[in-house]
């Protein structure tokens, strides 16, 4: 699972600080020729808008938003549609949600609690999902993992060394530096309070103070540099604590080569045959467990309940299948809840993670063409990198295409990031991209969702994208559930919004090109035209070619 750190974070990495030594369809009712003549929005984002900059309109708030709000109240207003099962496979989930309970899907052919399979469906107790994982939660990276065991050829396992060999010591630099920066901060924070004989103290004061000392006028520089990257110095701690926590969480477990967090499971993950792990228990294991949560919530989190937010789709079942770990999944884990899932009413799959080595791909493949088989429909984010996915040096696991060229399935789509911020840097920084392994672009930074015991926050990934997209395809099915999972992909992809505009790619200004040419679609996915093309394939206005991809 990739986890997009807070701009905050790459920001101080990438600082000078005074503490370390200084086929389109054109749809009438939104005029898509007009949409390059937009004034670029110069204002910042209020607080309101950033909680909901998803749900925003372009042509009315300057925002690349998908429309849902106009969806709503033009569209759907009160039509409840079917209900549409929705798994989300991904890190555990807060099943007690004050946004999330009322929307949980529910095994009523099992009892809870008895340690029985009352359905006969291979897994015990799974009144809401599965737990895949066991009483695991911190993992290494699949490389890591691969050399520690001695897993994949000869060519793999070089590529392997030499990626750790790689990550490893920047990773260990990187928390020395945050340790370096924390610490800084907390010295300087305390040192002013005390000067000030305050608990606390504004920008403003800080820069009215005459310092006393060159060892104050120190501490004032490094609070005043902080200011750059939040609006108080609590913020700046909160968010320099979590980054040592990525990156201490990322030398200890991720890329530890000794680290075995699969042990206590008790099965051979590499073993396709070795089953019966895992609980019926699909809740998150500790509260740093926040990634299922948070997706859940960008899907359907209760809309109009008077708290929290709203998820895109108003009539879903979220059903809950915790396999993803704290670094990188496992392919069978991958595989069998992507089978759990379909065996059990799941219309979509939400499958918000990635990495760059599989050695057992073909378990996941296979489990792909198996949800296409029964019409299920995946939605897969493109990953955090900032690489172009059509390099063949930029490998991104699940896939639809095993680098081959042609699609083996009609039915993942695969979703880029975008950023609050419509023009040249509507991209967001860390988003991969590729004309032909990228299918659509979708809100995915500063997404403010649900997390765990009652909270919220705003995070950013190609993870919080796809659930965006998976809450409007679920629209899509729950109004016409008549579609099948690859029409559904194809009004996704053909109702989105074009733009002529040139974008930076992997937030390096020298590298850019038109949005038209960093994914398969062109385009931003939108509610609004997606349920209008929808309606009209529906009712047999328009028909898809079934040969195009």
């Amino acid at each position: 699972m990739t986890i997009q750190i807070s701009k905050t974070i790459f920001g101080l990495l990438g600082g000078s600080f005074l503490l370390l030594g200084c086929g389109a369809t054109t749809l009438v009712s939104t005029p898509i020729e007009n949409i390059d003549t937009i004034p670029l929005k110069v204002t910042e984002l209020t607080e309101a808008q950033l909680k909901s900059w998803g749900h925003a309109d372009l042509l009315k708030d300057t925002i690349p938003g998908m429309s849902v709000d106009k969806a709503y109240e033009e569209i759907i207003k009160n039509k409840k549609g079917e209900t549409v099962v929705v798994a989300v496979l991904d890190s555990g989930m807060d099943l007690d949600h004050e946004d999330l309970d009322g929307v949980l899907w529910v095994n009523k052919d099992e009892k809870p609690g008895n340690g029985k399979d009352d359905d006969n469906n291979g897994y015990v107790d799974d009144i809401h999902g599965y737990n895949f994982l066991g009483e695991s939660y911190n993992e290494q990276l699949e490389y890591a993992r691969m050399l520690r065991l001695n897993i994949g050829g000869a060519a793999m396992l070089a590529k392997a060394k030499a990626k750790l060999d790689s990550e490893y010591p920047q990773t260990l630099q990187n928390k020395q530096q945050y340790e370096q920066i924390l610490q800084a901060v907390k010295n300087a924070d305390a040192a002013v309070k005390k000067e000030l004989g305050k608990d606390s103290y504004t920008k403003a004061d800080l820069l009215a103070m005459k310092p006393s000392s060159e060892a104050m006028q120190q501490n004032v520089g490094i609070l005043t540099q902080m200011y750059q990257y939040a609006d108080s110095i609590d913020e700046v701690i909160s968010e320099v604590t979590d980054g040592l926590t990525y990156f201490t969480e990322r030398a200890n477990y991720n890329l530890n080569k000794d680290f075995d967090g699969r042990a206590v499971v008790g099965d051979n993950p590499y073993d396709f045959n070795s089953r019966g792990y895992g609980d019926g228990n699909p809740n998150h294991r500790v509260d740093d467990e926040s990634h299922g949560t948070h997706v859940a919530g960008i899907i359907a989190a209760e809309r109009n309940n008077g708290i929290g937010i709203n998820g895109v789709a108003n009539n879903v079942q979220l059903m809950s299948i915790r396999a993803v770990p704290n670094g990188d999944e496992y392919d069978k884990d991958i595989a069998l809840g992507i089978r759990y899932a379909v065996d059990n009413g799941a219309k979509i799959i939400n499958c918000s993670f990635g990495k760059s080595f599989s050695p057992n791909a073909e378990w996941v493949y296979d489990a792909i063409g198996y949800a296409a088989s029964k019409d299920v429909l995946i939605v897969h984010a493109a990953g955090n990198d900032g690489n172009d996915l059509d390099d063949k040096e930029n490998p991104n696991f699940p896939n639809d295409h095993k680098f081959q060229g042609k699609e083996i399935a009609d039915n993942v789509i695969t979703v880029g990031a975008l950023a609050p911020s419509y023009g040249s840097k509507m991209l967001a920084t860390f988003s991969n991209y590729g004309s032909n392994n990228v299918d659509v672009f979708a809100p995915g930074d500063d997404i403010y969702s649900t997390m765990p015991n009652n909270k919220y926050k705003s995070q950013g990934g190609t993870s919080m994208a796809a659930p965006a997209v998976a809450g409007i395809a679920a629209l899509i099915r729950s109004h016409y559930p008549k579609l099948t999972a690859s029409q559904v992909k194809k009004v996704l992809m053909q109702s989105g919004l074009p733009t002529k505009a040139q974008v930076v790619l992997g937030g390096n200004p020298e590298n850019a090109r038109p949005f038209s040419e960093v994914s398969k679609s062109g385009r931003m996915v939108n509610a609004y035209n997606a349920l209008l093309l929808a309606d009209q394939l529906n009712n047999g206005k328009i028909t898809f070619d079934p040969n195009a991809e």
